[in-house]
């Protein structure tokens, strides 16, 4: 297992964990006795969650106010990961858009890409050179079943997500031998927060849905396992593989196709 077993001097730091997946992961590590480092921009939510983890978990839990798509908040915690030992990474923090590309707003979808693979690049370098000091450490960003094909109407979000899943998988080949790790996690349609701002529910179905708790509770699996990818569900491993295999096509119509019949944009 690259993840190191539980140790106050080596804590999981868990960006985005203010919300959705990131809330989920901080309660499954610390359920494991991980001591953490939250990381998002609401330090009342964070001060919130921080207190019910010590109180139900007896772990250590610090707490890091800052804002991953400003360069300086960016800058701020890659120290933190550079100068202190830390056992894990949870790269969670990130959001989506919906709708034409050309009718969004410019700076929101430039946002999009700094927090989403420009953060999350930066803060892995941060981490790895340590971790393969130690000969131990894991990495886990999240990526999701839109990295596997393009989405319209959520084209900077699919390009992104595409990004997190085909540069972790090279670092974890990079890693080989090292003692270290980088999982992606690709989840399905997962009801958070950002995924009702987005109206992300326009390119789901039920059926591909997961909870954060089980997406969550999959990724610390394969995070202690060392694993290349996790894909949570049966039904979004099949749209992962069909999405590496059908032709783009077919695959494109298609989804044009099935966005008009759930009265989404495209009809």
């Amino acid at each position: 297992m690259s993840l190191p077993k539980p140790n106050k001097e080596t804590p999981v730091v868990i960006t985005g964990a203010s919300s959705g997946i990131g809330v989920e992961l901080a309660r499954g590590l610390a359920g494991r006795g991980f001591p953490l480092v939250l990381v998002a921009r609401r330090r009342e939510r964070l001060d919130e969650l921080a207190g019910k983890l010590r109180a139900e978990h007896q772990v250590e839990v610090e707490v890091l106010p800052l804002d991953l798509s400003d360069a300086d908040g960016r800058a701020q915690l890659a120290d933190r990961l550079r100068s202190d030992p830390i056992g894990g990474l949870c790269n969670s923090a990130g959001f989506g858009t919906s709708g034409r590309f050309f009718e969004l707003p410019p700076e929101r979808e430039s946002d999009q890409v700094t927090l989403n693979a420009l953060a999350l690049m930066e803060l892995t370098r941060a981490a790895l050179p340590g971790m393969v000091e130690r000969g131990a450490g894991a990495v886990l960003n999240i990526a999701s079943i839109a990295g596997f094909q393009p989405i319209p109407y959520m084209a900077v979000y699919s390009a992104t997500k595409a990004f997190v899943l085909t540069f972790s998988e090279a670092v974890q080949e990079e890693l080989h031998g090292t003692g270290v790790s980088v999982t992606a996690l690709c989840p399905g349609p997962v009801p958070t927060e950002w995924a009702q701002i987005a109206d992300a529910e326009r390119f789901s179905l039920p059926l591909l849905q997961t909870s954060p708790h089980e997406v969550a509770k999959q990724a610390i699996q394969g995070m202690l396992a060392g694993k290349r990818t996790v894909v949570p569900g049966a039904v979004p491993k099949a749209v992962s593989t069909s999405g590496r295999l059908i032709p783009r096509s077919l695959l494109l119509p298609g989804i044009r196709i099935g966005n008009a019949l759930r009265g989404g944009p495209g009809r």
